[in-house]
């Protein structure tokens, strides 16, 4: 067998599947996407395609190490992501090809079901008491929503009053809350906000620096019980051996689509085991990337709470979680939770001519918004 046809397909809202075609007809699917930067991983896979265009789809593991040193440079995002889509598929084509899902092949599965949560509150968050309530009725027992809007270095203090009120909102509607700092705060508030939701004891805080000041989450880790998460903007595990080092996360969030796929989130998420960290792998993408998560969810022991995007801020135009999907059941949720997905490969069908009908419309590229503070002044998204 070997590899005849590597294809990019570029979705609405922002999404990048990767289509892999074998000499015998078989096709495994995986996710590519990186929000805001759809053109620079497409363009990357023309050397993946030099490279990979006749080489054997079973040597998953050859494959991933030659696209990983063997073009000199290496990491970062948008080589990371690009692989990360071609491992996924890859595993998806294997999973086909013995008739078995990926967990089977990473060892059996270790539990039945994966606890789940979904986002509510958008980049600026409002409203969140009946979007709570809404997730509720939807299956969810955990949310997750941004902690704040845009905040200066130093900001007012009615700002952490604000985020306060809304954690409360959200817990009077019976659910479990996860706090997204986002990496839009700075030192001089990230310990304030911390302290002020500590008592209110939230799933987690997540980013509350942004990963390159691992000084800064090894002092702010000192000054709070909450357990922090951090990951989605590391890429390997060279980059998440120095939070392991440094003891300064809780729970680490890879990225399936941005840390080198099923391969490498798996050996992550080992990692992480024997340091005591969790995992609650980033996805707030589309149904390949969150089919990959269910596998490594399925198969690894530290794994705790996989994140959905189904109804999520960015998804719009009509376009969400499940549009492309032939049987959207598979992402059923039930009491917080969704079954282990039982089908081959990734365990998602997706439905080919619609992607293709979607990727030949011309769509303007996803961006996140610019915003400045009242100074004129640029911060964090």
């Amino acid at each position: 067998m070997k590899i005849t046809r590597i294809e990019t397909f570029t979705v609405p809202p922002r999404w990048l599947f990767v289509r892999v075609e074998t000499d015998d007809g078989a096709v495994g699917w995986g996710e590519a996407s990186l929000e805001g930067h759809a053109e620079a991983v497409d363009g990357a896979f023309a050397s993946l395609r030099d490279r990979f265009i006749g080489h054997d789809p079973a040597r998953i593991e050859d494959v991933w190490q030659i696209a990983y040193r063997l073009g000199f440079y290496r990491g970062g995002p948008v080589l990371m992501s690009a692989l990360s889509g071609l491992d996924q598929a890859l595993w998806d084509l294997k999973g086909k090809a013995l008739g078995v899902p990926v967990w089977q092949l990473l060892g059996g599965q270790v539990r039945d079901r994966v606890p789940v949560y979904a986002w509510i509150g958008g980049d600026r968050p409002h409203e969140v008491a009946d979007a709570a309530a809404a997730r509720r009725e939807q299956g969810f027992t955990a949310v997750k929503m941004n902690a704040t809007a845009d905040l200066g270095w130093l900001d007012r203090p009615k700002a952490l009053d604000e985020t306060v009120a809304r954690v409360e909102a959200v817990q009077a509607q019976g659910l479990d809350v996860g706090l997204d700092f986002h990496g839009r705060v700075h030192r001089p508030m990230a310990k304030q906000l911390a302290r002020a939701v500590e008592g209110l004891r939230p799933m987690f805080i997540e980013e509350p620096l942004l990963s390159e000041h691992v000084e800064g989450l090894v002092d702010f880790a000192q000054h709070t019980s909450t357990p922090i998460a951090l990951g989605e903007r590391l890429y390997s595990r060279w980059d998440f051996k120095r939070m392991f080092e440094a003891n300064c996360v809780d729970i680490i969030q890879p990225d399936l689509s941005h840390a080198g796929g099923i391969s490498e989130c798996r050996r992550i998420a080992s990692m992480a085991e024997a340091y005591d960290v969790a995992v609650a792998p980033h996805c707030p993408l589309g149904p390949l990337a969150l089919g990959a998560c269910f596998q490594i969810a399925a198969a690894t022991p530290n794994h705790v709470i996989q994140e959905m995007s189904l109804g999520i801020h960015y998804n719009t135009g009509g376009h969400d979680l499940l549009t492309y999907m032939q049987d959207p059941s598979v992402f059923d949720v039930k009491d917080g939770m969704v079954e282990v997905l039982t089908g081959p490969g990734l365990g998602v069908a997706v439905d080919e001519e619609k992607i293709r009908t979607m990727a030949a419309e011309p769509t303007a590229g996803w961006r996140n918004p610019v915003w400045r503070g009242p100074d004129g002044a640029a911060r964090e998204w």
